[in-house]
């Protein structure tokens, strides 16, 4: 199993080497909060690099037209508008989409504030560049939308599930296996809860760094696992865990509170959207194990050294993303 879960994390190193955090740093964000029933405030966050804004533009039906020309300002890496529309008999029913960015690699997540309290979020990508405004979103509609959002959010944030392969690599126990990703799942699903609702807030570019520093340390560990070091590391992993979940959920919640909670079904999204997180986990933890069922034999490799290699790999690429993630806290 160590040998084929090398191969995996190898794989993922050189592939995803190059855009460490292009996926869950830089989304685009779209708001929509209605004002009064033909009025609408839209803030929209475009990635930037450098100067040089990405060529995203929302595009509105054409019964909408602007009632405040829009204002730009920097925001890290992003720029933020901000303007106002009016929209002939409101929004609802309507399709609003993202010009340019069917020829991007980002991703749009959108969230849309209506006056009777009801919000609707999604996620648009290169495939789905336009969504459509629900008249009355219902309660299924809300809980498969956070739930989308949270799978959509673990299998999209490349930290994460590198992370979580990172301590598959260091747990070889099944049975201890399945507590390390229980210890992990309980965890950030508390602060994940706390961070959401503000309870917790810690601003999240220290969270993001901090999260790559998590990784560098799991990955350490299977360095020093690879010489059989009686530890609290070996013995008891879960505890390893737990103590970073907590972290990583801080990330999922900073995620969350980003897109919003509806105002009449808090506890709804809430739930979704965790399940959602835990759904895209174990949908990548069997997905590991079952094409380490099916193909480890195939694998040959008998070398002592492949767990170091790995653990240096998984590492280096951890220490990237800190330096990254560390420099845009300034």
């Amino acid at each position: 199993m160590i040998r084929f879960l090398a191969a995996v994390a190898l794989c993922l190193i050189v592939g995803l080497s190059g855009v460490g955090m292009t996926h869950e740093l830089r989304p685009g964000f779209l708001e929509i909060q209605q004002t009064a029933p033909e009025t609408y405030d839209v803030r929209f966050k475009v990635p930037a690099r450098g100067n040089l804004r990405f060529g995203l533009h929302v595009r509105f039906p054409e019964t909408c037209s602007n009632a405040k020309e829009p204002r730009s300002e920097r925001a890290g890496a992003a720029i933020v508008e901000r303007f106002a529309i009016v929209c002939l008999d409101g929004l609802e029913g309507r399709e609003v989409s993202i010009d340019g960015l069917s020829s991007t690699f980002t991703d749009v997540v959108t969230r849309v504030a209506l006056s009777d309290g009801s919000v609707q979020a999604d996620r648009l990508t290169p495939d789905r560049p336009s969504f459509k405004v629900l008249v009355a979103p219902t309660w299924m509609d809300t809980a498969w939308t956070y739930f989308r959002l949270g799978a959509e959010h673990i299998l999209l944030g490349i930290d994460h599930l590198l992370f979580v392969l990172a301590l598959l690599l260091l747990v070889r126990d099944p049975w201890m296996l399945v507590k390390v990703i229980t210890a992990f799942t309980v965890a950030h699903s508390i602060t994940l809860v706390l961070a959401a609702l503000g309870w917790a807030h810690i601003p999240q570019a220290p969270v993001e760094a901090v999260i790559a520093l998590s990784i560098m340390f799991v990955a350490a560990e299977t360095v020093r696992q690879t010489w059989r070091e009686n530890d609290l590391t070996s013995r008891a992993p879960w505890v390893i865990a737990f103590a970073f979940g907590l972290l990583h959920g801080l990330g999922f919640g900073g995620a969350l509170r980003e897109i919003g909670l509806p105002q009449s079904d808090v506890p709804l999204a809430l739930v979704s959207f965790n399940l959602g997180v835990e759904a895209g986990q174990l949908l990548f933890v069997f997905a590991v194990l079952a094409l380490k069922a099916v193909i480890d034999r195939a694998l040959a490799i008998k070398l002592p050294w492949v767990r170091t290699v790995t653990g240096y790999g998984i590492g280096s690429i951890a220490a990237m993303w800190f330096v990254q993630r560390f420099a845009l806290m300034f």
